[in-house]
């Protein structure tokens, strides 16, 4: 009897004590008794809420252009769980945005990052983030020169869903893949698709890489060719019944006029008109 009573004082201590660690380990995740991330993510809106100002006549503006956001993580496990959060698809972009717009104020041109940091600096005025507010004058665009000897490029979209059916094209560089605008997990821009296929028009559309290729002029050699962007489902040129192979990293593959160009399981077909042509059209 007094066996089975020691056994069983063992059994409860070692339960006793996986509890207090389970526990302990949990106050360390949610950093005991600190926001969580949901809370955070309200708050840091709510800062930037605070910021805009009002215009006159029941219109408001936002004075910057820049938000960067540092967020107290003193672990891998916290950041993980701050990441999830706040760099999802209904993260701190998308909420900032839709405070910015429910104000009336463009959330189009507001780059917003997100750092993270072992230790709160004092200079916080928040103990689980700080939000910087800068506005950084962007230059204008390059203005492209216009080259009359360069060639233009007709795209006709033959499989798949684009913005337009037909393009056409006298630039040095033309980028194709899915959506109109690419955007990192900070929603800022990196990359706008000149031939841009529809998200969610189905499957053929969503075969296209977001960044799946582009195309260049080479002002040396007067020719357009097109380049792989480490694409998931490949792109290919289909060329009299033949199919060329586009390889990733390559110098990329010259076009010819009445090439299709096989993006995933999307195609285009291509015209090359030569100035010349051009002229005598327009004649």
């Amino acid at each position: 009897m007094v066996k089975h009573v020691d056994i069983l004082t063992k059994v409860r201590s070692i339960e006793t004590t996986l509890a207090r660690r389970l526990d302990s380990a949990a106050r360390k995740l949610t950093k005991s008794g600190a926001r969580e991330p949901l809370e955070i993510l309200r708050a840091i809106v709510d800062t930037v809420d605070r910021e805009i100002q009002s215009a006159g006549r029941g219109k408001h503006v936002f004075p910057s252009n820049s938000i960067h956001v540092s967020v107290l993580a003193p672990s891998r496990e916290i950041r993980d769980g701050l990441q999830t959060v706040l760099s999802g698809e209904s993260g701190l972009r998308c909420r900032i945005d839709d405070k910015l717009r429910s104000a009336g104020c463009n959330a189009s041109d507001i780059a917003v990052s997100i750092g993270y940091a072992r230790r709160a600096q004092t200079s916080w005025q928040d103990p689980d983030f700080h939000v910087k507010f800068a506005t950084i004058e962007t230059p204008p665009p390059e203005v492209e020169a216009v080259h009359p000897d360069r060639a233009r490029l007709d795209v006709t979209v033959v499989r798949g869903v684009a913005e337009q059916r037909t393009y056409a094209f006298v630039a040095a560089r033309i980028d194709l893949g899915r959506c109109a605008e690419v955007k990192d997990g900070n929603g800022r821009l990196i990359r706008t698709n000149d031939v841009a296929f529809i998200e969610g028009s189905g499957d053929v559309n969503q075969s296209v890489s977001r960044q799946h290729a582009h195309i260049t002029y080479q002002t040396e050699s007067k020719e357009y060719r097109l380049y792989d962007d480490v694409s998931a489902h490949g792109t290919h040129i289909v060329r009299q019944g033949r199919t060329v192979t586009v390889p990733r990293g390559s110098r990329g593959v010259r076009l010819k006029s009445g090439d299709e160009i096989v993006l995933g399981d999307a195609r285009t077909r291509i015209r090359i008109v030569s100035p010349a042509d051009g002229a005598r059209r327009n004649a």
